[in-house]
């Protein structure tokens, strides 16, 4: 099994180190120092500047700018009418071509937005959801989706890809995607390609020939990898966890397990139980 392509649908597309907000002193500077994830302020209001790569940009109310990670910069509020901001820290593997979708990059890390109060509003909602009750993490990521999208659709210059990706694995992307959403649902080959609307043979020969395994196997491999998650949950019985990953007995659901683990459920749990002769 290619642990690589099914741990890959796991990762976050998105996710938050920091936000805050700062009404900041007559002249107050920050750096030179780095990041290591992409960091973007916007100005509620007043004055300052930003320097990077050896440029300095003026800015003021309805701009911000974007720091990169591991580039050295410095921001500094203005001495007679000092900037209050707002920061939001973020990464993920997607971040840099959704960034660059929306006009921002190292090279070009300065944007402007004074059209409507879209983006003043995205950044004060994601500072009061840090003071949320309940869904916090939502609400704040829902926010920068938000601010991410506005800043995609008034950018000036769309993002023409460099290439158009060939439609053999715009599918195969699509299967895995349907396979992630369903895969507990007693999905089958032939309803992954109905999905498409390709021939099953045709499919799952493309699908091998691409990743070096059958469609059934990798199905398989994505219930189990699936199943080994949820057997670290002692609250939830062999039987369950294997109605949750799409089998409706215990029997071939174990069957399938030891076929791909060399063990049962049963004795799979055993091995995550800490042995009582280790010492802490």
């Amino acid at each position: 099994m290619d642990e690589t392509l099914v741990s890959n649908l796991f990762h976050n597309d998105l996710y938050i180190y920091q936000c805050g907000n700062c009404q900041c002193e007559s002249g107050h500077e920050y750096g030179p120092a780095i990041r290591d994830h992409y960091l973007i302020h916007y100005i509620h209001k007043g004055k300052g500047t930003f320097s990077v790569n050896g440029k300095t940009f003026e800015l003021t109310q309805g701009m911000g700018f974007l720091i990169t990670p591991q580039i050295v910069t410095v921001y500094k509020a203005d001495v007679s009418d000092p900037w209050e901001y707002s920061w939001i820290g973020f990464n993920g593997p997607k971040v840099k071509s959704w960034l660059k979708e929306a006009g921002l990059s190292e090279e070009h890390p300065v944007f402007e937005h004074k059209e409507d109060d879209t983006i003043d509003l995205c950044f004060r909602k994601m500072n009061e959801a840090r003071f949320a009750y309940r869904g916090g993490d939502v609400k704040r990521l829902t926010h920068l989706y938000l601010f991410l999208l506005t800043l995609t659709e008034s950018n000036p210059n769309p993002v023409v890809p460099d290439e158009i990706p060939d439609k053999s694995i715009a599918y195969i992307n699509e299967a895995l995607r349907y396979i992630e959403m369903n895969y507990s649902l007693g999905l089958t080959v032939e309803e992954v390609a109905r999905h498409l609307g390709l021939n099953r043979s045709y499919f799952t020969a493309l699908f091998k020939k691409e990743y070096g395994m059958t469609l059934q196997e990798y199905i398989i491999n994505f219930r189990i990898k699936k199943a080994q998650d949820f057997l670290t949950n002692p609250e939830l019985s062999i039987d369950d966890i294997g109605r949750s990953v799409g089998y409706c007995d215990i029997y071939t659901f174990s069957k399938a397990f030891k076929k791909v683990t060399n063990m049962s459920p049963r004795d799979y749990r055993k091995t995550l139980q800490p042995s009582k002769n280790c010492f802490y």
